[in-house]
């Protein structure tokens, strides 16, 4: 009778946990609700949605997650980078960069996974900004048609059109020889960079993500990192590592105070 008593009442345990974990997939299931395909569908839509967290399913696919996405001006923009300040370190692997890192309401890294599933998609192009904050008050940024990224198997490689705005064009290089357009992604465990090694004067380069101080679409290092150590006010000129656009604040390397990257859907 007793062990009876025993049988039943693991039976009754495990029917518990298995109702809990029923009920707390099913809460998740109902939390990642897809409210568009991107944020540039979910603005088409709600014209006066706000800025912020929302949930999106890339047409095709079946996955779902959380960008953020913003709605001001001319806004339907997919966040997948934001730099502020030092609290978020971007010093980080290969894994890292490819799920993704930070809060999506501050400092952040949406993840390179996330970003080629949203411009995997052939019947949209996409539009890349890039917009530089500086110490003194002043902004700047780079838009770049044709934006989109490879898959794992091609390091995520970089590609990108045509380029306007004010800030200059970073990824294609100051000078020759330094054009990331077309590079895979490296970081400090997964070296795609074409250094072996670069010289730059009596320097020798290997691993520009090792200097530079975070992942990137590197070429021979380049004229654009906005992924390396972030430097505050008066401390911000003349680092091998920080938040580089080359082309916008040369000669010394002039780390950016705050950067955010964003894609929308044309």
């Amino acid at each position: 009778m007793q062990v009876k008593m025993k049988s039943l009442g693991y039976r009754a345990l495990i029917f518990t946990l298995l109702l809990s974990c029923s009920v707390q997939a099913a809460k998740k299931r109902k939390a990642l609700k897809s409210q568009g395909t991107d944020c540039t569908q979910i603005r088409s839509q709600s014209p006066d949605a706000p800025s912020g967290v929302y949930v999106i399913q890339p047409k095709g696919l079946n996955i779902r997650f959380k960008v953020y996405c913003e709605m001001n001006s001319d806004g339907g923009w997919t966040v997948f980078q934001r730099r502020s300040g030092g609290s978020v370190s971007f010093d980080r692997k290969w894994a890292a960069y490819k799920n993704g890192f930070g809060n999506l309401t501050q400092d952040h890294w949406l993840g390179l996974t996330k970003v080629f599933a949203l411009t995997k998609n052939q019947s949209k192009k996409w539009l890349l900004r890039v917009d530089l904050w500086d110490h003194e008050g002043g902004t700047a940024f780079a838009e770049y048609k044709n934006f989109r990224l490879g898959n794992e198997k091609k390091a995520f490689k970089l590609h990108v059109g045509k380029y306007s705005g004010d800030a200059g064009d970073a990824i294609r290089g100051a000078y020759k020889g330094i054009d990331q357009n077309g590079f895979g992604f490296s970081t400090v465990d997964r070296d795609n960079d074409g250094c072996s090694p670069c010289l730059f004067g009596d320097i020798a380069e290997t691993k520009c993500s090792l200097s530079e101080g975070g992942g990137w679409w590197y070429s021979r290092c380049g004229s654009a990192s906005l992924n390396g150590n972030w430097h505050p006010s008066g401390d911000h000129i003349g680092w091998a590592s920080g938040l580089h656009w080359l082309t916008w604040k040369p000669p010394a390397p002039y780390s950016a105070k705050a950067t955010r990257m964003m894609i929308k859907s044309m």
